[in-house]
Formats: C-alpha cells, sequence, structure tokens
C-alpha cells in the first residue's frame, strides 16, 4: 500500500527558459508534488518525526528549483525530484509537475507543463 502526501499550487519566480529574456527576467513557475510513502507509523504515532515534514519538502524543493536556471522545464523538474528522493528517505516515489502559464507561445492557452514520476526503485509493470 503507497500512501500519498500532496503539495499543490507552490509558485516559484524562477529564470528557467531557452529565450533570453525567460533567463534575465525570469517568470512565475507552479509546481505540484505528489510524495509516494507509507504513512502507517505517522498515522498511529502522531509524531512528526514519523513522516515527511511539509515545510523541509518545500525548502528543498524551492532551492533545488530556482538554484540552477535550467533551459528546460524536464531538467527542473528531474532536479526537484532528484533533491526530494535524496533528502527524504521514507519518499518511495515523487510526481512532480511544472507548469509554466506564461510560456512564450503565440497562442492562447491555460497552461503549459510537464509531470514526471520518479521512484528509488525501478517499478515493474
Amino acid at each position: 500500500m503507497t500512501d500519498t502526501i500532496f503539495i499543490t499550487g507552490l509558485s516559484i519566480h524562477a529564470r528557467h527558459g531557452v529565450l533570453d529574456h525567460e533567463t534575465e527576467v525570469g517568470q512565475r513557475f507552479v509546481i505540484d508534488l505528489e510524495l509516494y510513502t507509507d504513512l502507517s507509523e505517522s498515522s498511529r504515532t502522531d509524531r512528526l518525526a514519523d513522516t515527511v515534514s511539509y515545510s523541509e519538502v518545500v525548502a528543498t524543493t524551492t532551492a533545488a528549483f530556482k538554484n540552477t536556471n535550467y533551459k528546460l522545464l524536464e531538467r527542473a523538474a528531474g532536479a526537484v525530484a532528484d533533491a526530494i528522493l535524496s533528502h527524504f528517505p521514507r519518499i518511495r516515489a515523487v510526481k512532480v509537475t511544472v507548469h509554466k502559464p506564461h510560456a512564450p507561445i503565440a497562442a492562447i492557452f491555460d497552461d503549459v507543463g510537464i509531470m514526471l514520476t520518479r521512484s528509488r526503485h525501478p517499478t515493474h509493470g
């Protein structure tokens, strides 16, 4: 059984992109996270030490996303996934969605972005 901790709508200003103005001025990105873990112990003990701290996940995500300017969202999301898996041993897998609502596309659209899932151990299916 896998339980999920989720954080949605984390808004971060960063300088990711291919175009010069994206790396100079930056823009707002929105990140959604799903953290797959076992919450059976913390659901019984009511102790923060038995789960994953939301605030620590947010701090780790923000640092991984902002500390380097990437051309591709895929790379930025991968950096977040790698940081979460390396900092939080209780998390078995993570799904990272990065929204780029102000992407420089000559069209009217609500949202664009990417979603990737990374796990500590390869899944077989």
